[in-house]
């Protein structure tokens, strides 16, 4: 059983409510490096769902997990307050972020991708990279780790679909102003919603700039031995969970993503309705 250590709600408008949770892990405290996931299963009868590990203190045991309530198991995590316990929490799983010396790294998060983001930005910046990040949400109520983020960037730009805060617009249009007032970028990190990872993707092959995009496939035990999480990499079969979550972005093919993704969507819908749980606030 591993303890719920801290929880902390990140944003609730209502609609959307991301929760923050610190899980006394000591193991995968002390092995985890940015990019690593892990598995979790709340109760006997629940689903593995993976998780970035957002953070990790070595020294406490604790592990940071960051989710928005969607499906049935995240608005159960929701629920989960201090003191409780999760059963299982497997990790670090997946391939460590693994950089050559780069002068000047864009980081680039969408939504909740700003969470798994934030170990790397944190890494690059403590390692002597020059890092300039750029933050992405619909308005200015769900921005994550604002505060976080600034305090590992050398440049921090916000943007917002609705001009609520920051550049109104998308994270392609603060990148494409950085790069035709000819700032040099070596590399380009981009998590968040496929779509926003795709267009990012297809502006960087213009100008050649090398772009790394991590991947939130369907997984089901996480090790490599169902396939589920399959993707397609330059015209090879790679499993998110072995092999990512981090890939050349512009080599994934993000139309079968985004095919992939939306495979289960009606059942969650069902399993919700039967749970009670189609509200805007979660579970009634």
């Amino acid at each position: 059983m591993y303890k719920v250590l801290r929880k902390k709600v990140l944003t609730d408008t209502g609609v959307d409510r991301v929760i923050l949770l610190d899980i006394e892990a000591p193991l995968v405290a002390k092995k985890h490096k940015p990019g690593h996931f892990v598995m979790l299963r709340i109760d006997e009868k629940g689903e593995r769902v993976p998780l970035t590990i957002a953070d990790a203190n070595p020294e406490t045991g604790a592990v940071t997990i960051i989710a928005q309530e969607v499906g049935s198991t995240s608005k159960q995590l929701g629920r989960l307050e201090a003191g409780d316990h999760i059963l299982d929490f497997v990790g670090p799983l997946g391939q460590a972020a693994h950089y050559p010396e780069h002068k000047h790294v864009v980081c680039i998060g969408g939504g909740l991708g700003v969470a798994p983001l934030y170990p790397e930005v944190k890494h690059l910046y403590q390692t002597g990279s020059h890092v300039t990040s750029i933050v992405g949400a619909r308005n200015k109520d769900l921005i994550l780790l604002e505060s976080e983020m600034q305090e590992y960037s050398h440049e921090f730009y916000i943007a917002t679909d609705d001009g609520s805060y920051g550049t109104k617009g998308f994270v392609t249009t603060i990148l494409q102003e950085l790069i035709d007032s000819n700032t040099p970028v070596d590399l380009v990190i981009a998590i968040g919603p496929i779509p926003m990872m795709k267009a990012v993707a297809n502006l960087t092959r213009k100008y050649e700039i090398k772009t790394l995009v991590s991947l939130n496939s369907l997984m089901v035990d996480g090790t490599g031995m169902c396939g589920a999480c399959r993707v397609t990499v330059g015209g090879e079969t790679k499993f998110t969970c072995i092999d990512g979550p981090e890939f050349d972005g512009h080599l994934v093919d993000f139309d079968e993503q985004m095919r992939r993704l939306s495979m289960y969507k009606d059942k969650e819908k069902e399993v919700l309705i039967q749970e009670g749980c189609g509200g805007a606030n979660g579970c009634q």
